[in-house]
């Protein structure tokens, strides 16, 4: 478990993840050296990661959500090349160890892979549906509470967004793998893995934060903040109520996801509960009373084969 100062850390790292950890110290009232003491052990245990991914929207890129049916003695190979991938960003294997569930991102306009994976001997079916919108414009509340109000202004970076529209270049397809193994990754090291200068680095890195082409997140397991139930819903909602169905889920401390898709589903969600019985009231109590929600289909997330910044 996770003790006050660690929560504080990954709250601040989730509103700046490349935040020096001096200013983070003066936020927190500690010391320099506590607070990179405290990141260095939670990373080096492997338990928490700051990720830097491109942003698909702003990218222009389409989000394809792929379900796929394979034999359960080969679920972990599956889901190795998978994650192995280079256009997937994560890889979620379900509670029936048959069924594999991966986000893939693809050229605005370029088809999901369905065909390639289709071909492979242990894969038994393969469905993809469009992720059309991202629905939540905050992260799971289990990990963003640790702040106050005057905390989180401090350490939240200045609002960019009449910033202008940047395009991608080679150094930026150098740069983003390196930025999802180490979102913090000092520039000297960045300069080395992408071959460039270490100023022509770090001007192009400040460029792709202010346009929010890069986005930083911390991947942290809910088990140490207590939380130990995953959960992926696909709802069908009445259309016109699918903005209030958002709005209420998005609002629910459980919720960690919330996007629009295509196919016969048209919401899918992320929730983490405490326990299985929470998720239990959860979904009876909550999410099946609300109006517009004509079926739900759930499945439990037993582990993360790839979790390059999931929601």
């Amino acid at each position: 478990m996770l003790d006050t100062l660690d929560l504080q850390l990954l709250h601040a790292l989730q509103l700046d993840g490349r935040a020096p950890f001096s200013k983070i110290a003066e936020v927190l009232d500690v010391s320099d050296r506590t607070v990179a003491r405290r990141y260095g052990r939670l990373r080096g245990s492997g338990v928490v990661r700051v990720t830097g991914t491109l942003d698909s929207h702003r990218a222009g890129h389409a989000e394809w959500l792929l379900r796929l049916r394979v034999h359960p003695r080969h679920t972990g190979a599956v889901a190795g090349a998978l994650a192995r991938r280079p256009d997937t960003a994560w890889v979620s294997v379900l509670s029936s160890g048959a069924e594999i569930v991966c986000l893939v991102r693809v050229p605005a306009g370029g088809p999901a892979p369905l065909e390639a994976l289709a071909r492979h001997p242990q894969i038994l079916d393969v469905t993809s549906q469009r992720l059309l919108r991202h629905l939540m414009d905050h992260r799971w509340l289990g990990r963003t509470s640790a702040l106050t109000a005057e905390q989180i202004t401090a350490l939240r970076p200045p609002d960019t967004s009449d910033i202008a529209t940047v395009t991608l270049t080679d150094l930026d397809r150098r740069l983003f793998p390196a930025l999802a193994a180490d979102g913090r990754a000092a520039y000297p090291h960045l300069a080395r893995e992408a071959g460039w200068s270490e100023s022509a680095v770090r001007r192009r890195l400040n460029e792709l934060r202010r346009s929010r082409l890069l986005q930083l997140d911390v991947e942290v397991d809910p088990t140490l903040f207590g939380f130990s139930v995953q959960c992926l819903l696909w709802l069908t909602v009445t259309p016109s109520r699918l903005t209030a169905v958002t709005h209420t889920l998005a609002a629910d401390p459980e919720t960690a996801f919330v996007g629009a898709i295509t196919g016969q589903h048209n919401l899918i969600a992320i929730v983490i509960c405490r326990d299985s019985e929470t998720l239990y009231t959860h979904l009876t109590d909550r999410v099946s009373t609300l109006p517009g929600v004509e079926r739900t289909e759930t499945a439990l997330i037993t582990s993360y084969t790839k979790r390059v910044a999931p929601p």
